[in-house]
């Protein structure tokens, strides 16, 4: 069977649309830390895992999400492992409600970072605002809820960083919020696609009520040198 692009969206993304964000050389790739802790091996030979392990910090770590099993680098182990799901919408819609929604840029940063690190919708670093199209909802001053884009790859952008401080839940934000930025990319001519954790049932739901459908489980695994 032929592999799908997004089987390998950390991957596939190095080495097209983002490799203008990409660290390492041709057998391993990464992203600043600071913007995400995403690397990949170009495929799966003992050369291109050794080059891996080499763009891990001595002290930090690497994470790596695909569909299939992981090979192991020499000298590293995984720490951690988790299921995720991969969703790709179909039909997209605007969202009915009528709901203010700003753009979101380096002046956010900080109250981006601080609403990530509570609500944990996934890896979110000091820079990872810029992967772009960040765009959020306010409410008294506050930063209730964000979302903004991730992984591109040809043909596909990610929506990530979906989140709603647990103050402003029960609105609709999070929901709204993944309506605009889908709508925002399929005019582009793309198609959006997400990942959630496995186990968080509430996201999944959601996902499916606004259109997007389940297309593959994928695995992933934190590694750090032994």
């Amino acid at each position: 069977m032929t592999a799908h692009i997004l089987d390998q969206p950390i991957r596939n993304a190095l080495l097209t649309r983002h490799r203008n964000l990409s660290e390492g050389g041709p057998l391993a790739l990464r992203y600043p830390p600071d913007i995400s802790p995403f690397a990949t091996a170009v495929d799966d030979s003992a050369e291109a895992l050794a080059a891996l392990a080499a763009l891990i910090p001595s002290k930090g770590m690497a994470m790596l999400v695909q569909a299939g099993n992981h090979l192991l680098p020499p000298g590293v182990v995984a720490e951690n492992s988790f299921q995720v799901v991969q969703m790709v919408a179909g039909a997209v819609t605007e969202p009915e409600k009528r709901i203010e929604v700003l753009e979101l840029s380096d002046a956010d940063a900080p109250e981006m970072l601080s609403l990530a690190t509570l609500t944990r919708p996934g890896p979110y670093n000091s820079r990872t605002h810029a992967f772009g199209g960040y765009i959020g909802i306010r409410e008294g001053g506050r930063l209730a809820a964000m979302a903004g884009l991730r992984l591109k790859v040809p043909g596909y952008t990610e929506i990530s960083a979906v989140c709603t401080h647990p103050d402003f839940r029960g609105r609709g934000y999070a929901g709204h919020l993944t309506q605009v930025v889908a709508a925002r990319i399929a005019a582009r001519g793309e198609t959006p696609f997400l990942h959630t954790y496995a186990a968080n049932a509430t996201a999944i739901r959601l996902y499916e009520r606004l259109g997007f459908a389940l297309r593959c489980h994928l695995e992933g695994i934190v590694l750090r040198h032994a």
